[in-house]
Order: structure tokens, then sequence, then C-alpha cells
């Protein structure tokens, strides 16, 4: 779908599909025809048309453009939420129509203190990824929409605002997709294949692969004690984006990338088990941002590693008891195997340090804990330096994805100790999950500027609604404002 700017709608044209905004207010009316606007006060003040967020209410014309309307409440001047709600009934116009074109009639309508690039540039993005829906396994394909041309009628250059919002919905979607893909498809494997499709197809994008045996040969055992319980092979990925010369030092994403968790040993319960695919999603989103930043194309050197493996129960697997040496040559002691996030994160924290860094985050579906902390809506963030946890509580906010700031204080350390390795995988109890899991991460990472985003309550909600490609808005936003210049 092609998005573009235009100076006005053209309501003889057949082949489109005109949309305006309807609520309390008339200014949204204006570029309507005189006799056209005049009727759509009438109809509203006998309430023949529904001003409710997102309504969409058809207008029967004989001849020329369709009309739409959209609700947006009692004002044109919307939160972001119910921006959302408009931009999912513009989706589900594209969807239905068939018109070629669908013009956007911008007049009037406000975000409360936001500018207009940015509701454009979210306007575009929330349409685009509610277009989305899954259908790569099923025998039957959603149908294809048959509009061509996504077009805001809006005074004011909106190019780059609407070149953002596309290139972040691409990101979102990517994301998406990897996450709603079931695991006999979405393996180790396939992740590594899809981050050499992005190499191939993006000239600033160089992607290397380490295998099993020279993860095993550095001494990655943290990481091991996953994997090698799975017959599918784990891989640590590594992507660079290439923006900014080489003597800028870059800044690293890691993502976890457990394409299914059983709990290994410590096996989960079957209910909901299916949902366990979801727990590659810190790394979709490690591939929806490169994917964005590569089609935006800033000054800036990004380094994404995802830590991808399978943690299955077999003969081979850890046993609850084990001690391994992780990568910084620490030892740990492995009380559950169903704390497997943090033991392939460790290493891959301690191998993001050869980068020598600006800021490392990372992001893992990585504790239920947090999901009863903090719900379905923030992102829980950890970090060991102020500035950057500042940065991204405000990228979270200006992209509307926002991430809520968590204690990582040295009380919870002494439930990390261990009698029989330098720390354990758990803490001492259930109370504070999320953050004794971010407590572990912190042990390695010392040595630069690190957050952690715990993303398992905004990654997913539950099956039948798929992954949501959180959180690829926020650090989008964050490396953007970290551009050289």
């Amino acid at each position: 779908m092609n998005f573009k700017q235009t100076a006005q709608a053209d309501f003889n044209d057949a082949a489109n599909v005109v949309i305006a905004f309807v609520g309390k207010e008339d200014a949204a009316l204006s570029p309507l025809p005189k006799d056209l606007a005049a009727q759509v006060r009438t109809w509203r003040e006998q309430q023949w048309i529904s001003t409710k967020d997102g309504t969409v209410t058809p207008l029967l014309r004989p001849e020329g453009a369709q009309i739409m309307l959209v609700g947006t409440g009692d004002s044109l001047s919307l939160s972001e939420n119910q921006l959302k709600k408009v931009a999912a009934a513009l989706a589900q116009v594209v969807k239905q129509s068939r018109r070629t074109s669908v013009t956007v009639l911008l007049s009037g309508l406000k975000v409360k203190d936001r500018t207009q690039d940015w509701l454009a540039a979210h306007l575009v993005e929330w349409t685009l990824t509610s277009t989305y829906s899954y259908d790569t396994t099923k025998s039957e394909k959603n149908p294809e929409y048959t509009t061509e041309h996504f077009l805001l009628a809006a005074e004011g250059e909106l190019a780059a605002s609407i070149r953002h919002g596309k290139a972040v919905a691409h990101g979102v979607n990517v994301a998406r997709e990897l996450g709603n893909l079931p695991p006999n498809i979405c393996t180790p494997t396939y992740l590594a294949e899809q981050a050499q499709s992005l190499a191939d197809h993006y000239e600033q994008v160089q992607t290397d692969i380490l295998e099993e045996a020279e993860m095993e040969k550095m001494g990655m055992g943290a990481f091991m004690a996953v994997s090698k319980g799975s017959d599918q092979p784990g891989k640590m990925i590594i992507m660079h984006y290439k923006g900014a010369g080489d003597d800028v030092k870059p800044h690293v994403l890691v993502g976890k990338g457990l394409t299914f968790d059983t709990g290994g040993i410590s096996l989960k319960p079957a209910q909901n088990m299916d949902e366990m695919k979801y727990d590659m999603c810190g790394a979709a989103s490690v591939f929806g941002t490169i994917s964005t930043l590569a089609e935006l194309q800033p000054k800036i050197n990004v380094v994404a590693i995802v830590a991808a493996a399978e943690n299955m129960p077999s003969a081979r697997a850890t046993r609850p008891g084990d001690v391994v040496t992780s990568l910084s040559g620490k030892t740990v002691e492995i009380l559950n195997t169903d704390a497997e996030g943090r033991l392939v994160l460790c290493d891959a924290l301690t191998y993001a340090e050869r980068f020598e860094p600006q800021s490392v985050v990372n992001m893992a579906t990585l504790t239920g804990a947090i999901v009863i902390g903090l719900g379905h809506h923030p992102i829980g963030l950890y970090s060991n330096d102020d500035s950057l946890q500042q940065d991204l509580v405000a990228a979270g906010q200006q992209a509307w994805d926002r991430a809520w700031p968590m204690p990582l204080w040295d009380d919870y350390r002494e439930e990390m100790e261990s009698p029989y390795a330098d720390l354990r995988n758990i803490g001492q109890g259930r109370a504070g999950g999320s953050i004794t899991a971010a407590i572990y991460l912190s042990e390695f990472t010392r040595n630069y500027k690190w957050a952690h985003l715990d993303i398992a309550g905004a990654a997913w909600t539950s099956a039948k609604t798929g992954a949501t490609g959180r959180p690829v808005g926020l650090l989008t936003e964050y490396l953007l404002g970290k551009t050289a210049a």
C-alpha cells in the first residue's frame, strides 16, 4: 500500500473512498462539499450517525467517491488510545473496501499535546499494523485488499512522518509474524535464516552466526545448559546495522530467542504451554527493529544479538542442581531449568561487551511475575544507568509503547547467593520474581550502560490475539534519538 500526502480529496473519483471524522465539532467536516457537510451535521444532531470512537458510518452515494464517517467521540482532540481505535477503524475500511484509493481528511483532527507530524506518523503506523492478520499456516489465505493508495489530506509537509510510521509498522509486523509462527517452523535455524535474509536484502546489514560447537569452545556454558536438551541446535545470531562510520561505537540490542520453552526438566503445566512459542518475542522485536532501521537508514551503528535456543527435556537436559560456568567465568547453580531465559541472556550479554557498546538493551519475555505486577500495558524496565532509563521511558512515551521503571536495588542481591556457585539462577522464593531475574542479569553487565526490558506482559496477551510486536516502537525511537549528527 502506497502512503502519500495530498492537498485535497477527489470527491468525483469513483475509485476513491473519502474518510471524514465526525465528533461534536464541525472542523473535520469543512473539507466536505457544503451540502454534504450540512446533511452530516443534521444527521449527527438527530443521532442518526454515531460519533462513538472508531465507529464507521458509510454514506450511500450513487456516483463519485464513497464517503465514510469515522467517529471520534466528544471531541476532535483525541487521546493516543482513541487514535489507535480510529486507526483500527481505518484499517477495516482498507480491508473491506473495493476501491483502489482511500483518502483521509485530517482537517481538525488532533492528539492532545502531540504535533501534527506525530499524529500522521502514528495514524499510518497503527493503520498498517491493524491490517496485519496471520494466515501463513492456513490452507485458505486472507483475502488481499484492493486499496493501493492511502492518502492523508492535510496541510504542512508530512512525507517524513509518513515514512517513519510506515517503517515502524513494517518492523512491528515482522516481529508479530515471527512471534506467531508455530515452533516447528520458527526454530533457531529458521531465525538464523531470517537474519541472513535481512543481510541479503539490505546493504547496511551484515549477519554472523555462532554455532553450538563454537559457543561451547568459547565457554558459553550457561547458554549450552539450555540448548543441549534439544535436538534443534542453538544459535547465537549477530546482526550489524552499519549506518555510521567504523569509529562510531554501536548501541547493542540483545533478544531472548527461546523458540519454544517446555521448562526443561522443571516441566511447565500442560495448560497454555502452546503459548511458549512466544518466548522468542524478545528476539522477534530485535528483528523488527533492525528491519525498521534498515528501511529508515539512520546514521547509527547497532549490533543486534539473538540468543536462539529451544528448552526441552531429554536425557541430555540440564538437571536442577547442576552447576555451569558462564562465558563471564561466573559459575551458576541452576535450581530451576524453567528459569532458562536468563541463562542464554547472560552469555549473550557477556558477548556484547566485546563491541565496546555505548549502551546495551535486552528484551525478554522473562517472568510471569512482571505480568502480575504490571499487567499487559507497560513493559517492566530495569537499568544500571539513570540517564539510559530516562531515555527509554521518554522513547516509550513518544512511541506510545510505554515502559515503567522498576527497582534494581542491592537489597535483592543476597537472594541470588548460592553455597555451591557464584550465584543461583532463581531467587529464594516467588516474591519479586521479575526483580531477582533482573538482578541476576545485572551481574553480567557491570562494564557498560545496560537496561533490561521484561516484556512478558506486553509481547502477547493470548494465543487468540497473537504477538503484539512490542517493543519495536520504543527501541526505534530510542535509537533514532542516538543517531550521529
